[in-house]
């Protein structure tokens, strides 16, 4: 039966790893995981790290779109109700 481990102990693991401090060998010892799983999880990492910084940027580029829908919605609300007002104020005024 395979071992599981949690997302918060691979990320500690695969940290170490990076930082390179102590050799895999040692990494392993110290954590009871075999050394492939180690490099695995290391890869992973890695390899997941430019996305931390695009998906920022990206909910950055959504929210501001967003917030610029809203906007336009709201000048078209207010454009419309300022003619109606504009249109019955003539009407009222003669």
């Amino acid at each position: 039966m395979r071992k599981r481990y949690p997302g918060n102990f691979k990320a500690k693991v695969a940290l170490e790893a990076i930082k390179a401090e102590d050799t895999i060998a040692e990494l392993s010892s110290k954590f009871e995981v075999h050394r492939v799983q180690i490099m695995r999880w290391k890869k992973e990492v890695l390899k997941a790290l430019p996305e931390v910084f695009s998906v920022r940027k990206d909910r950055k580029k959504k929210d501001q779109a967003e917030l610029i829908d809203e906007l336009y919605k709201q000048i078209g609300k207010l454009k419309v109700e300022n003619d109606w007002l504009k249109k019955n104020l003539n009407k009222i005024g003669g």
